[in-house]
């Protein structure tokens, strides 16, 4: 007698897709700040110690967090998505983009960003097993396309310094958040954040001390920027990030991330009064429209 075949219910398979895109968003939002409060910092302190000294302020919280949660360490499997992702997001991306925000402004460094899905994509179909169809890459290839046209109509044409640094972080940055949200499908999104920053501590702690002894005090809003660089970008964004990209699919949810750029531009211009020219805006809603598409194209697990 044949067994009756099962059927995935349509919503329940939605489901974990829509909450991945809820978490997603809420990462993005709190990452959208990231770029301007950058800008701030750099006025006053050197990008080396910005970029190091956050991820080691933020492993002091992700420390506590791991021994009052009595959190396991990651398996064997495990182990390597956490340390690429601390090479990728814990030092490598905060780094370049510090660098880059010393010679661009922040709403320019956040139209880059908009190339992170596709970097992020293409680490997921490379390492984590995600097979995204024709359909999903054709997306995602629009929205890279789109974000570097708006990004060499900024440069009147041609790449500037800070757009080498830009790109060297949006690659990273795709490491970081595919090998993250790959961990993540069994350590979770808080104990992965939480564990690469607590081993990427002792590597980046001597650094960090020396920088420190010879940089003056810095003023309120520069120390106020670094301290939300730390505990909003460096711990507090990847818990709700990387839950996100596990629940949901990591090529799948990590469009969501082209919403980054007109977060950061609306923020660059709110707090610290940047100039936006009107076809950003026009950008920023044909960028949405492609998240729209690529939303309903496949992403396929390998077998």
């Amino acid at each position: 007698m044949s067994r009756p075949t099962a059927y995935a219910s349509p919503t329940s398979a939605a489901t974990p897709l829509w909450e991945g895109y809820g978490y997603g968003l809420l990462g993005v939002l709190v990452f959208s700040l990231t770029l301007p409060m950058t800008r701030v910092a750099v006025a006053e302190l050197s990008p080396l110690l910005i970029g190091l000294g956050r991820a080691l302020l933020a492993a002091v919280p992700a420390a506590l967090y791991l021994w009052l949660t009595r959190s396991r360490r990651p398996n064997r499997q495990e182990w390597l998505g956490v340390v690429l992702a601390a090479l990728g997001i814990v030092v490598g991306w905060p780094l370049a983009s510090t660098l880059a925000m010393a010679t661009v402004p922040a709403s320019h460094g956040a139209v880059f960003n908009g190339l992170l899905p596709l970097s992020t994509a293409a680490f997921a179909a490379w390492r984590s097993g995600e097979r995204p169809s024709p359909a999903f890459w054709g997306w995602a290839v629009a929205g890279a396309v789109l974000v570097m046209a708006y990004a060499l109509r900024q440069g009147h044409g041609s790449l500037q310094t800070g757009d080498l640094w830009l790109l060297l972080a949006v690659l990273l940055g795709g490491m970081g958040y595919a090998e993250g949200a790959r961990a993540s499908r069994t350590l979770g999104g808080a104990r992965t954040i939480c564990w690469a920053l607590v081993i990427s501590a002792p590597a980046i702690a001597g650094p960090v001390a020396w920088m420190a002894g010879r940089t003056p005090w810095p003023s309120a809003p520069v120390a106020a920027a670094f301290a939300y660089l730390a505990f909003g970008s460096m711990f507090l964004g990847f818990f709700a990030w990387y839950r996100g990209l596990a629940v949901g699919g990591i090529a799948q949810v990590g469009q969501v991330q082209l919403l980054q750029p007109f977060l950061t531009v609306l923020a660059a211009a709110l707090l610290f009064h940047e100039e936006v020219e009107p076809m950003t805006f026009v950008f920023a809603l044909a960028v949405i429209a492609i998240i729209a598409g690529g939303r309903r194209a496949i992403v396929r697990k390998a077998p």
